[in-house]
C-alpha cells in the first residue's frame, strides 16, 4: 500500500496519509507526492471536495525525524528537502478543489503543516497539536509559519513557535487553529456531510471564492477581485441561482 492514497468517490476524493506504524510521519517521498496527488485531483472535474485524513487514529505525526541524518547530511541535500516540503505544502493550498482536514490523535509539527493548508479543519476530541521545531533546534518554514500566523494571529504563533506546547482540541478550537471540534466517532461523518453539502452548491462561487480569499490575504488589488464578481454575474451558475430561487427549488448546478 502506498505512504499516501488517494481515493476517489465522486464527488469527494480522500487524501490518506497511511504509515501508521510512524504515526503518519511524513518523509521526502510523501512531501513530493502530494503534488503529485493535487494534479490527480485537479484532472478530475467529478471531484467537488477533498478530504485529507490520517490511518490508524493519527493524523500525522510530523516529518519523519528517522531521515533527517540523511536529508539534513549535507547544505545541498538540506536545501533539497526542505524544497519538497515547500512542493508539497504549496501544492495542497493551490488545490482548487476545497479541502477539509480530519486531525486527530497526533496532528504535529508538519503535519499540522499539512492540516494548515487545507482550507478547513475539523478536528476530533483527542486530538492534540504542536508546533515543536524549538525542541529541535529547527524552524518552522515559510509556508507553515505564513499560514499559522494567518490563523492564528501573530502573538499566538510565536507562542506556538517559541513554546513548541501541546495544544488540545478545545484550546485549538478557541484561538482558531481548527474550525470544528467534533466527537473522534463523529469525526468523518461530520466533516463527509459538510463536504457533500459543498457538492451541491456552486463550484464556480466556491472556488472563486478561494481564490479571492487568497488574493485577500496576500494584499489583492480590489481591481482583480470586482472582476472575479462580474464574471460570475455574467455565468451560467447565477442564473440558475435566480431561478432556483424564484422557483423556490433547490439549484441544479453543472
Amino acid at each position: 500500500m502506498a505512504d499516501i492514497e488517494i481515493e476517489f468517490a465522486p464527488p469527494l476524493a480522500r487524501i490518506r496519509l497511511n504509515r501508521p506504524e510512524r504515526r503518519n510521519a511524513v518523509n521526502k517521498a510523501m512531501w513530493l507526492r502530494l503534488v503529485g496527488v493535487a494534479a490527480e485531483i485537479e484532472a478530475r472535474p467529478d471531484v467537488r471536495a477533498v478530504l485529507v485524513e490520517g490511518a490508524g487514529g493519527n493524523f500525522c505525526a510530523g516529518a519523519d525525524i528517522f531521515e533527517f541524518d540523511e536529508v539534513f547530511a549535507a547544505p545541498g541535500a538540506a536545501k533539497d528537502y526542505l524544497g519538497a516540503i515547500e512542493k508539497g505544502l504549496t501544492a495542497l493550498t493551490l488545490l482548487d478543489r476545497p479541502t477539509i482536514a480530519l486531525l486527530e490523535g497526533n496532528s504535529i509539527g508538519g503535519g499540522l503543516a499539512i492540516g494548515m493548508c487545507c482550507d478547513l479543519r475539523f478536528c476530533a476530541d483527542d486530538a492534540h497539536l504542536a508546533v515543536p521545531p524549538a525542541k529541535l533546534g529547527l524552524l518552522y518554514g515559510p509556508v507553515e509559519t505564513r499560514r499559522l500566523v494567518e490563523l492564528i494571529g501573530l502573538s499566538r504563533a510565536k507562542d506556538l513557535l517559541f513554546s513548541g506546547r501541546r495544544v488540545e482540541a478545545s484550546e485549538a478550537l478557541a484561538i482558531g487553529l481548527v474550525d470544528r471540534r467534533l466527537a473522534p466517532a463523529t469525526l468523518r461523518v461530520e466533516a463527509e456531510s459538510y463536504a457533500n453539502d459543498l457538492a451541491r452548491l456552486s463550484q464556480t462561487s466556491i472556488r472563486d471564492a478561494k481564490k479571492m480569499a487568497a488574493a485577500v490575504v496576500r494584499g489583492g488589488d480590489d481591481e482583480y477581485l470586482r472582476a472575479r464578481i462580474e464574471e460570475a454575474v455574467a455565468g451560467p451558475d447565477f442564473k440558475e441561482g435566480r431561478t432556483a430561487f424564484t422557483e423556490k427549488r433547490r439549484p441544479r448546478f453543472a
